[in-house]
């Protein structure tokens, strides 16, 4: 196969170029007198769709393709090792923006990677200090109005930056691998909690939490379940695991296995962000889950949309024609709780009903709620 992209590439260069292989599946080029910029991109697009072609190896046609990260001299560089180094920011640039794509150096990327590096740095010290909590909001039952569940959101409370949003570090925790050790902390500190508020005379309601695919395909997923139900003395029934549709269709096989010893011992699984992803009735049958979860850009516009309308009404009825329970997430204001109480939709979650807060505000929140 290497043997193969070589010849290919061979095929999209001059004789006056040079072609190396780095290591792995990385391969430089070096253009001499490449002329414009315009000329460099309209050769990394001609490499791109080369490498599009499928190869034929024995008899197996195997596809791939290039992400690519330019760099040019003088203005990125006048040696060796610092173009290198922004022709490869530039290339993992290309890889987040969807692959197969090319992708000249830019300081702002400079800088960005420098934040990236500071950020990750920051991460792991705030794991060795203990700087993250968990905010929960509240999910209520359409038709009774009580409280059935929480999900458990983890922030980031830096000593220097204050209340660091989610968005900003989960995707770093995520490539660094660094959600793993945080998703076992929120675990433990979720069931821990759903205990807690037990054991202070709160009626007992779920506690949700979101699970990576990262953490889901580590082989010792169960294990840290099991722990966590058993340091809280929390029964799995409160306990429910929410899951992207992307982590079902990954290695079937074996997440199908996971899933079924999750569900073997009594924890609960929900599909996060349903309509989203690779939606498939094959995958609801299969992994047995228990409850789909409406995204949020349907239930936004369910109002003022009618497509919007007819695809939250279509999920709640395959949801309950499969014996799920369905739950909006995102909802903003009565006239869309009034429409989902119309679809028939079990459950809802949103600001109009609590933004999520800390465990003794959420306590405070369920005693309010409370029948005197």
């Amino acid at each position: 196969m290497l043997q193969a992209v070589v010849a290919r590439l061979g095929t999209c260069v001059r004789e006056s170029d040079t072609i190396s292989r780095q290591g792995g599946d990385e391969f430089l080029i070096v253009l001499r007198d490449a002329g414009d910029s315009e000329s460099v991109s309209r050769l990394a697009d001609k490499i791109q769709q080369r490498m599009g072609e499928p190869f034929l190896i024995g008899q197996h046609a195997l596809s791939t393709s290039f992400s690519i990260g330019i760099s040019l001299f003088p203005d990125d560089g006048d040696d060796f090792d610092s173009l290198t180094q922004k022709a490869d920011t530039a290339m993992y640039h290309a890889k987040h923006s969807g692959r197969n794509a090319h992708r000249f150096f830019t300081e702002q990327m400079n800088v960005q990677a420098v934040e990236h590096m500071h950020l990750e740095t920051r991460l792991r010290r705030a794991l060795e200090r203990s700087e993250f909590v968990l905010h929960y909001q509240p999910q209520i039952d359409l038709a009774s109005g009580a409280i059935v569940g929480v999900e458990a959101l983890v922030r980031w409370q830096s000593p220097d930056h204050g209340l660091v949003a989610p968005a900003k570090f989960i995707p770093i925790a995520e490539e660094t691998g660094l959600i793993v050790p945080l998703g076992k902390w929120v675990l433990g500190e979720a069931c821990r909690q759903a205990s807690a508020w037990q054991a202070a005379g709160l009626p007992p309601f779920s506690v949700a939490v979101n699970l990576s695919g990262v953490q889901f395909r580590r082989s010792d997923l169960l294990e840290t379940v099991i722990n966590s139900l058993v340091l809280a003395d929390l029964d799995s029934q409160w306990l429910e695991l929410e899951l992207t549709e992307s982590i079902l269709i990954h290695d079937a096989e074996a997440t199908l296995d996971t899933a079924r010893r999750l569900k073997a011992i009594g924890v609960k699984l929900s599909v996060d962000d349903f309509g989203t992803g690779y939606s498939s009735l094959a995958y609801l049958k299969r992994f047995a889950v228990d409850k789909l979860k409406i995204a949020r850009p349907f239930v936004r516009d369910l109002v003022s949309n009618a497509d919007d309308a007819a695809i939250v009404r279509a999920i709640v009825q395959m949801a309950h024609a499969l014996k799920l329970r369905a739950i909006a997430e995102g909802v903003e204001d009565a006239e869309v709780a009034a429409q989902l109480r119309l679809c028939q939709c079990d459950e809802i979650q949103g600001y109009w009903i609590a933004r999520p807060m800390p465990a003794d505000a959420l306590a405070a929140f369920v005693l309010g709620r409370q029948p005197a």
